[in-house]
């Protein structure tokens, strides 16, 4: 045992060494490229003096950043999130001119700037050194994710001997778009999982699923977390009992959202027994949470999103390397939205302003900490862990679900879940990695791009009510953007909702992707068809017969609830599974996805779904988005369930796992499943569904 440690602490020193020499020929490259930057005082040196002035230099830049950098990070965690990010190089630059200032003969000098040069170069080198000398040695690289992740448990009882499980959300990859990465070799992980042309034994079985009309990461993960999404018709809607537009992922709508789920289902969540929930919309009742937007508003000890980027941030080396990351990304995203445009390429929604900024943060930032929380948890031996990466939902949308921009990132997210495979090997408890998604997307230009007009223009017009000359373009909502704005503490605030709305006659017109919804303000119940006919008489036929709407649901006096469609088509929905209508076009399910959300208290009073081509999935977003989710039509409402074949099928043969809420009752007998026989067998109730 003895001979053992011996053999490791000098493993370690000959690492130390190893990288303290690489880093002192760095500095010397440096100091002979770079004119603002020197190692030698006004009247020369010899070599000697020189080279034990590069020495000195990195081994104080060295010990400074293995001292000095964590307790920076941690004072500036009151500093935004995204500003911590920018800082990283400046903060670095500071730490070396402070290691050339310790140097007794205070030879070396360095200009601001290039100190932030050499500082970035350096540490990516000594990270780079230090990862490939310790490739071959699992206790080092054990040791240096503990570091990276910070979430190592110091104390506590002994980590049990039942599997953990670790749950991937990917957002917004459909089932198809999933087997397409596969088929073309962007994603090795999964095909290797899948036993996808290596001709190995498959470990985990792929489910497709179905989502519910509401097809979005507010309702799906809302179901999946805390097993019921009841009253979420859209990603925002209009409730006029308290006269406020909620919205998925602003931060209040996010914690009353969960609050109400719990209070509807009676317990506190997926993840409520040893749980840690990373990079969601809401907490599943884990009690370790980082990047969670339901807690983002809160000011209190409670909150501990922003400790998930000091687990990542308090590394220099990994700090400079994801900002590195974050401006090639911008630059990436530049270079290819200007050849689009140059390209004239077609469907295409503008991609300036900070797009490339909320972009490199989705796809850089938050993914790079998202994984390192994860791979803490599964070290710390957490039971249950769910993180959502949400770099792929965020490029679709603006580039489309299958353009090369897309696969790019899909390939970056497979190495990621290889990475976390690796991580479960060196694990104190066996671990199954379910990955998952919670909704697709649905390719097609805008309803505005097409027609050239708004569905609030459509509106307008169908109540007689004057409309713009020039229709303005409709914000887009998506889980990264909130997520930048919660990390720079900005308010998540939509276009127009900054008040509460008065009460007045003109109609409150929301979008959801391609799931649009109009309410009147000043009538408190939901409407009905009659009251709306009498009140605006062009309006219904307006919308049912334009060519970009698909159909519309209205409450009604005669029949509870009716299907409108063109021509004149008024279908009852006890009658959509004889008659389907204009819900033909969107397939089986679509009736019970539509009376389901009818039986909503906070449903509009009028519900829009757009128009949807069977033949190649399109449909036509209300939004500002290319690739778009949240109503019915197309790839966006069939994610897909990946999960080990140590467990059992999700549903029996023949059967469809249908909503978020069939998901979370799965993925919550899995975890039972964990635990061994002794744990009670599911209910009845839950076997039948």
């Amino acid at each position: 045992m003895r001979g053992v440690r011996w053999r490791r602490v000098a493993s370690q020193v000959g690492r130390s060494v190893a990288v303290w020499a690489v880093s002192t020929l760095t500095m010397l490259v440096l100091a002979g490229i770079l004119p603002d930057f020197r190692l030698r005082s006004a009247d020369g040196d010899s070599a000697t003096d020189i080279a034990v002035k590069a020495a000195f230099g990195a081994g104080a830049f060295g010990v400074l950043s293995a001292v000095v950098w964590p307790l920076l990070v941690r004072l500036l965690l009151l500093v935004p999130a995204l500003v911590l990010g920018l800082l990283v190089f400046f903060l670095n630059g500071a730490l070396l001119l402070l290691a050339l200032r310790l140097d007794p003969g205070e030879r070396g000098t360095a200009a601001p700037e290039t100190a932030v040069v050499v500082a970035a170069v350096m540490s990516a080198v000594a990270s780079a050194t230090g990862a490939a000398l310790a490739v071959r040695d699992d206790d080092a690289y054990r040791r240096r994710l503990y570091r990276l992740s910070d979430r190592r448990r110091r104390s506590g009882p002994p980590c049990p001997s039942s599997p953990g499980t670790v749950f991937l959300q990917l957002d917004g990859v459909g089932h198809d778009v999933l087997l397409d990465a596969v088929g073309k070799g962007l994603m090795p992980t999964v095909a290797r999982w899948l036993d996808i042309g290596d001709g190995g034994r498959p470990t985990h079985r792929l489910t497709p699923w179905r989502t519910d009309w509401s097809s979005q990461t507010g309702a799906s993960q809302l179901g999946i977390l805390h097993g019921s999404n009841h009253d979420v018709p859209a990603f925002r809607w209009y409730e006029k009992d308290t006269r406020e537009v909620v919205v998925c992922n602003r931060p209040t709508s996010a914690a009353e959202l969960q609050r109400r789920a719990a209070g509807y289902a009676g317990h506190d969540g997926l993840l409520a027994v040893d749980g840690a929930s990373r990079g969601n919309l809401f907490s599943g009742g884990a009690g370790q949470q980082a990047l969670v937007l339901s807690v983002a508003g809160r000011r209190s000890r409670e909150n501990r999103s922003r400790a998930g980027y000091f687990a990542y941030f308090s590394d220099p080396a990994n700090a400079v390397r994801t900002a590195l990351s974050f401006v090639a990304e911008v630059g990436r995203e530049i270079g290819q939205s200007t050849r689009t445009r140059l390209g004239k390429q077609r469907p295409r929604v503008s991609r300036g302003g900070l797009y490339p900024l909320v972009r490199a943060f989705a796809t850089v930032v938050e993914r790079d900490v998202v994984v390192a929380a994860v791979t803490g948890d599964m070290l710390a031996g957490r039971t249950a862990v769910y993180a959502d990466l949400v770099a792929y939902d965020e490029v679709a949308h603006h580039s489309g679900p299958a353009s090369r921009d897309a696969q790019k990132v899909l390939e970056r997210l497979d190495r990621s879940l290889a990475l976390i495979e690796n991580v479960a090997e060196h694990a104190p408890r066996p671990y199954r990695i379910v990955v998952l998604s919670d909704h697709g997307q649905s390719p097609g230009e805008t309803f505005r791009s097409r027609y050239g007009l708004t569905l609030g223009d459509l509106v307008r017009a169908g109540c007689g009510l004057p409309v713009p000359r020039r229709a303005e373009r409709t914000r887009s909502g998506t889980e990264a953007r909130a997520a930048v704005r919660a990390a720079l503490r900005i308010p998540v605030e939509e276009h127009g909702e900054e008040h509460r709305p008065t009460r007045r006659s003109e109609p409150i017109v929301l979008a959801s992707g391609n799931l649009g919804l109009v309410s009147f303000p000043d009538v408190t119940h939901r409407m009905s068809k009659e009251e709306i006919d009498a009140r605006h008489p062009a309006l219904l036929p307006t919308l049912a017969n334009h060519p970009g709407i698909g159909f519309l649901l209205v409450r009604s006096d005669e029949h509870g609830g009716v299907v409108l469609g063109a021509y004149g088509a008024e279908i009852p929905l006890a009658d959509l599974d004889d008659n389907p209508g204009p819900l033909a076009p969107f397939g089986p399910g679509a009736a019970d996805a539509v009376r389901r959300t009818h039986s909503f208290p906070h449903t509009a009073d009028i519900m829009v779904n757009s128009f949807h081509d069977p033949a190649d999935g399109e449909v036509l977003a209300f939004e500002e988005q290319i690739g778009s989710h949240g109503g019915l039509g197309g790839e966006q409402g069939k994610p897909f369930l990946l999960s080990p074949l140590g467990f059992s099928a999700p549903v029996d043969e023949g059967e469809e796992l249908v909503g978020a809420e069939h998901v979370h009752r799965v993925l919550r007998r899995w975890m039972r499943e964990s635990d061994g026989p002794q744990v009670p067998l599911e209910s009845s109730e839950e076997r039948a569904a």
